[in-house]
C-alpha cells in the first residue's frame, strides 16, 4: 500500500524549500529571466544547502540520506513555486548524481560522485535529448560502438542543462543491439564539442548546451552499470517526475498569484473573482493541481518502492503537462491585459510551462 502522507523529514524538506522559494528564486526571477544568467551567489548559497549532496552516500561525501524520489518530487514542486528556472538550476547537477547512485557502479561511484560534495557548485549534466522535431527518447540516433576495448560514441544532443559548464556528461546513445546504453563522458574528452546556450522560450535563466560528439572513445569502465543491466526505463522516469513535479510548482504560482488579484481586481462595481465564468476558471485552477500532485506523488512512490513506474509516469506526464499548460493560460486570461506585461510574473511562467512540457532529461528525483 502507498501512503500519500510526508513523514516527519520530507515535510521539514518542503518547509525549507518553500522558505528558500520565496526568500532567493521569488526575487530573483525577473532578473534572471530578462539576463538569461544566475548569479553565482544563487548557485553558492543553494548548493550549500546540500541539496545535491544529500542523497549521495556518506562514503562519497555526501549526507547518506536514503534515495528517495518521493522527497526530490516535493523538493521541485516547493522550489518551483518560487521560480522553475532557478529551481532546475540549482538542481541541475543532481541528475547527475541520482543517475550514478541508481546505475553507476562501484568504482564510477567511488570516482565520480566526490566531486559533487565538496563546497562550491559543481555542474555536471545528463545528456538524453538529440536535435529533430518530436525527437522519441527510445529512438536514438547517437550511436555507441565497440571497437578495440573501449566505446566510441557519435551524434549529437541538444538542451543539456548546464552544458556549458559541465565537468561530465551521462550520455544516453545506442548500443550495436540497438539498446540504450549510458556512458560517463568528460568534456574534455578528444571528440567532444560543446556549443550554446541554446535559446528557448521559456527557462531562459537556465543555459542549455548542445554537445556533439565525434569518434569520442570511452573506457569500458565508463559504461554505466558496467554493461548490459541499465535501466534506462527507470532513468527517464526520475526525468519526467522531475520535470512534472516542477510544473505542479509553477502551477501553483500561477493559482496563488492569480486568486487574490481575482479578489481585488474591480470591474463594473465588483471583483471579478465574483463572476461566474471567472470563479469556475480559479476553482479549476485547485482542483487540477491537486490533480496534478497525486499523479506526481504516485509515480514517484513506485520508483521509491523499485517497481516499473513506466505506466504510471506516461499518466502521469500526458496530464500534468497539458493542464499545467491551461492554468497558465487560465492564469493570463484572469489577468486580461496585464497577464501579457513583465509588471505581472504570470506571462513568464506561462513560457516556463510551454517550455517544460515538452523537454525530456531536465529535472530529476
Amino acid at each position: 500500500m502507498i501512503s500519500f502522507e510526508p513523514t516527519e523529514e520530507q515535510e521539514l524538506v518542503r518547509a525549507t524549500a518553500r522558505d528558500l522559494a520565496a526568500e532567493a528564486l521569488r526575487p530573483l526571477a525577473r532578473d534572471a529571466d530578462e539576463e538569461s544568467a544566475i548569479p553565482a551567489d544563487f548557485l553558492r548559497s543553494t548548493w550549500q544547502l546540500g541539496l545535491v549532496s544529500s542523497q549521495i552516500p556518506e562514503a562519497f561525501g555526501g549526507g547518506g540520506a536514503t534515495r528517495s524520489p518521493t522527497t526530490g518530487a516535493l523538493l521541485l514542486e516547493e522550489l518551483a513555486v518560487g521560480d522553475a528556472a532557478l529551481a532546475l538550476a540549482a538542481l541541475a547537477p543532481a541528475l547527475f548524481a541520482n543517475t550514478l547512485v541508481d546505475h553507476g557502479t562501484p568504482r564510477q561511484q567511488e570516482r565520480y560522485l566526490p566531486q559533487l560534495c565538496g563546497a562550491e557548485y559543481h555542474a555536471a549534466s545528463v545528456a538524453i535529448v538529440e536535435p529533430r522535431p518530436a525527437f522519441d527518447p527510445h529512438v536514438l540516433q547517437t550511436t555507441a560502438e565497440a571497437r578495440g576495448g573501449a566505446w566510441v560514441l557519435n551524434g549529437v544532443k541538444s538542451f543539456v542543462p548546464y552544458g556549458g559548464e559541465a565537468s561530465h556528461f551521462v550520455v544516453v546513445a545506442r548500443d550495436p543491439d540497438g539498446r540504450p546504453a549510458a556512458f560517463v563522458v568528460p568534456r574534455e574528452a578528444h571528440g567532444v564539442a560543446v556549443a550554446g546556450p541554446e535559446p528557448t522560450l521559456g527557462l531562459r535563466a537556465l543555459p542549455f548546451a548542445r554537445l556533439e560528439l565525434k569518434n569520442v572513445e570511452v573506457p569500458q569502465d565508463d559504461r554505466l552499470g558496467g554493461g548490459a543491466d541499465f535501466d534506462y526505463a527507470r532513468l527517464l522516469n526520475c526525468a519526467r517526475v522531475g520535470i512534472a513535479a516542477a510544473l505542479v510548482g509553477l502551477s501553483r504560482a500561477v493559482m496563488e498569484y492569480t486568486i487574490p488579484y481575482a479578489k481585488e481586481r474591480v470591474a463594473f462595481g465588483e471583483a471579478i473573482a465574483q463572476k461566474q465564468a471567472i470563479a469556475f476558471m480559479l476553482s479549476d485552477m485547485a482542483i487540477e493541481t491537486d490533480a496534478m500532485r497525486w499523479l506526481v506523488w504516485k509515480a514517484a512512490a513506485e520508483l521509491e518502492a523499485g517497481r516499473d513506474a513506466t505506466r504510471a509516469t506516461h499518466l502521469m506526464r500526458g496530464y500534468v503537462a497539458g493542464q499545467a499548460m491551461k492554468i497558465a493560460d487560465n492564469g493570463i486570461q484572469v489577468l486580461g491585459g496585464h497577464g501579457f506585461i513583465r509588471e505581472h510574473p504570470v506571462e513568464l511562467w506561462y513560457r516556463h510551462a510551454r517550455t517544460l512540457g515538452v523537454l525530456e532529461g531536465t529535472a530529476a528525483v
